[in-house]
């Protein structure tokens, strides 16, 4: 076995270290290209989408607008249903085609921003007509959002709904 003089180690160090660095660097380039930044502006613009989507009863583009594995968490006079994604469209498509006259409205306030994801405070008020008469819903839910495709889509929701 031959022995390495304390140059020829420190060259085999040097290349590990230039291959460790260059391994780093494709790994944090890879990671980055996957996760697109959270941005206010990001936010903002999900509820607009969120809003024209909801409006239009698009339910392809709200659901465009909700991730794969959101989970939404509705509270009402004490008791609390949680939703999956095909369950929270399910439902939103059924009110749809009870109701006439829906109108959607958003804001969103409380923004934080960290990496790939933001939490903030949303506000939806939803009315309809239903058997003649109007119903109006107010959500107050706390909400985090994530990018991975360069737009915001929602991850999570507790929410409390009040009817009025």
């Amino acid at each position: 076995m031959k022995q390495l003089s304390k140059n020829g180690m420190f060259a085999l160090m040097l290349r590990g270290v230039s291959l460790a660095s260059i391994v780093a660097v494709g790994s944090a380039w890879t990671i980055s290209a996957q996760a697109a930044p959270m941005t206010e502006a990001l936010v903002q613009s999900y509820a607009s989408a969120m809003k024209s989507a909801a409006n239009s009863k698009n339910i392809n583009k709200v659901a465009q607008l909700v991730s794969d594995d959101a989970l939404i968490s509705l509270s009402r006079k004490g008791k609390t249903t949680s939703l999956d994604k095909a369950a929270y469209l399910q439902l939103l498509q059924r009110s749809w085609n009870d109701t006439s006259n829906y109108r959607y409205d958003i804001t969103i306030d409380n923004i934080v921003t960290t990496g790939a994801q933001a939490k903030a405070n949303v506000t939806t008020n939803e009315s309809w007509i239903k058997d003649g008469n109007n119903v109006s819903f107010i959500t107050n839910s706390r909400v985090t959002l994530t990018s991975t495709t360069g737009n915001a889509v929602l991850l999570r929701a507790v929410s409390q709904v009040t009817i009025d």
